[in-house]
């Protein structure tokens, strides 16, 4: 401030900066942003990084900024303007050659607590497995129309090569509906292109989502998501298959550093053995082959940290007669596979789907068989996953929290419902955030989603990557969730993503534990006496040798980008 400044100030009577009122203001702001500092969800996590850790954190700092300014990865892709979608195909390849990628990469992430079979099935080496197996066969409840991307239609191992004696293909409008054709002939008779041409349309309707959310509202874009598990469900329930399938989704998770799974599965397809045409009555050995293969992943593999349990899942389509009925398998598969299923949810969403509410009494009895059966099964539900006004999409989130959900899988309505938020809080709940995975809707949707908002509110998060159509794209995991979380508009930095991971850790169901072994253990953390404490001990002393490469690796980082 010039001379003549500093004496016209004086002339009018203002204020100057050493002024003791003027200090008594500053240090009252001073006091006020670091109340709200400590309020910060990751506030202790900081305080508690190590110098390595915390040199390693400011070198990925530095490296986002330079992503943003020189590597123009993102602000040629229209986020500075405002306009943030997920990674696209034609930033993809050259995101995967950047340091931060390469980073994130490497960064132990902890449990994966939202994912669904169909989505981490890599959809290329499904169809691959399809054709590989003989005997696996199609059928449709009517003929089908290629352009029709809504029409549904099953496969089916037999024994033997089934001859229809409809002349007709599935393609055709004489077809007999629910006849069974080999894979072989209906890849062979598709109108568009034969085997190649089929190929590529079962790998469009298994990933349809992709292609068509862009224009679709809340409910389409749900619809849409749930119109590609059946067939993927049908073509899983055959053993080899489901075990080859299982085998790579293993591998690709742990090698994007992820160390447990805990997958939502629906039960609504029954489950074929190696070689058999007859379906099981139950689904033992659905949970039998799960086991088998995470532990020969653990032993044979040599991947013995990694971890897997199931979240048993039903739709909201279903009666209280079937609810129940799959209410009881899930309680069988419980008593002969404990280690396996670690809780229960129920999906859906639009019009022909059940609001909680609605289920409350089934869901009730269900309870109360399991107090009976002495098995416990903790509710882990989807609840206020839209963002539209739906008052049913918001209520949701009431009766999961009166319910007494340990997680609320997505979640993004609830930061409209600041009551609902402190009792989150209160009561311990984690949100399963799937903000990038699952962004298939219009842009001006995720510039709302609500993550920003939930962490500045303390509420507990974990990032998940349930994302649509793997085989498409090409990513599985928390990588792509990360790198997004890191440069886009949230602004997380990486003190914050690891926070978010030890959340993940907090609230993975490793055990069976009642409500009051779960809230103890939650509340002691790392220095708590259980499984879960070991487990927050052994990613801490992972992330501190991460930080440690961090700082070597780029200990010659070019500052000056």
């Amino acid at each position: 401030m010039s001379e003549n400044d500093i004496d016209w100030e004086l002339e009018e009577g203002v204020p100057q900066i050493d002024d003791p009122f003027i200090q008594q203001y500053l240090k009252g702001r001073t006091s006020l942003i670091l109340e709200e500092n400590k309020q910060r969800y990751d506030t202790n996590f900081r305080k508690a990084l190590s110098p390595t850790a915390t040199k390693a954190c400011e070198i990925v700092s530095r490296i986002c900024a330079r992503g943003l300014t020189t590597e123009g990865l993102i602000k040629g892709n229209g986020t500075r303007s405002g306009h943030y979608n997920s990674l696209s195909h034609s930033i993809r390849d050259q995101v995967q050659e950047t340091d931060l990628w390469r980073i994130l990469q490497r960064m132990p992430k902890g449990s994966l607590l939202h994912a669904h079979t169909e989505n981490i099935v890599d959809i290329d080496h499904l169809i691959d497995q399809a054709f590989a197996t003989t005997g696996i066969h199609l059928y449709a409840p009517k003929p089908l129309v290629v352009e029709d991307d809504q029409e549904c239609f099953y496969f089916r191992y037999l024994l033997r090569e089934q001859s229809s004696d409809n002349v007709s293909t599935l393609w055709e409008a004489t077809y007999k509906p629910l006849s069974l054709i080999s894979l072989q002939e209906a890849a062979s008779s598709f109108p568009k292109g034969g085997e190649a041409g089929f190929r590529d349309w079962l790998k469009k309707r298994f990933t349809a989502v992709q292609r068509q959310s862009n224009h679709l509202d809340d409910d389409g874009i749900w619809v849409t998501n749930r119109s590609s598990p059946a067939p993927i469900y049908s073509l899983l329930s055959y053993e080899p298959i489901f075990r080859s399938c299982l085998k790579q989704a293993f591998a690709q998770l742990a090698a994007d550093g992820i160390s447990d799974l805990e997958l939502r599965h629906e039960f609504t397809i029954k489950f074929t053995r190696e070689g058999s045409s007859a379906a099981e009555d139950d689904y033992f050995k659905w949970c039998r082959v799960f086991q088998e293969e995470l532990q020969r992943f653990r032993t044979i593999e040599g991947h013995d940290s990694f971890g897997a349990r199931v979240i048993w899942t039903a739709s909201r389509t279903l009666s209280n007669k079937e609810m129940s009925d799959s209410m009881v398998d899930c309680i069988l598969a419980k008593q002969e596979y404990p280690g396996i299923i670690c809780g229960f949810d129920v999906v859906g969403h639009g019009d022909h789907c059940r609001s909680l509410v609605d289920l409350v009494p089934i869901l009730f009895w269900f309870r109360k068989q399991c107090a009976e059966e002495g098995t416990n099964i903790p509710f882990l539900f989807h609840a206020g996953g839209g963002l539209g006004d739906e008052e049913e999409t918001g209520h949701d989130l009431f009766d999961a929290i009166l319910l007494g959900t340990r997680r609320i899988g997505e979640g993004n309505s609830l930061y409209k419902h600041p009551l609902l938020v402190e009792l989150v809080k209160e009561k311990k709940i984690l949100v399963e955030c799937c903000s990038f995975s699952n962004n298939a809707r219009p842009t001006n949707y995720i510039q709302g989603r609500p993550l920003s908002v939930l962490l500045s509110r303390g509420v507990p998060v974990s990032l998940c990557s349930d994302p649509r159509g793997i085989g498409e794209h090409g990513l599985i995991g928390l990588t792509a969730e990360f790198w997004q979380a890191l440069q886009g508009p949230d602004k997380l930095d990486l003190p914050g993503l690891a926070m978010i991971v030890e959340n993940s850790i907090r609230w993975s169901c490793y055990e069976d534990q009642s409500a009051a072994e779960w809230l103890s253990d939650m509340r002691g953390g790392i220095l708590g006496k259980g499984l879960k404490a070991t487990r927050l001990r052994e990613w801490y002393t992972n992330f501190e040798k991460f930080c440690e490469w961090v700082t070597v690796e780029f200990a010659n980082l070019d500052t000056d980008d």
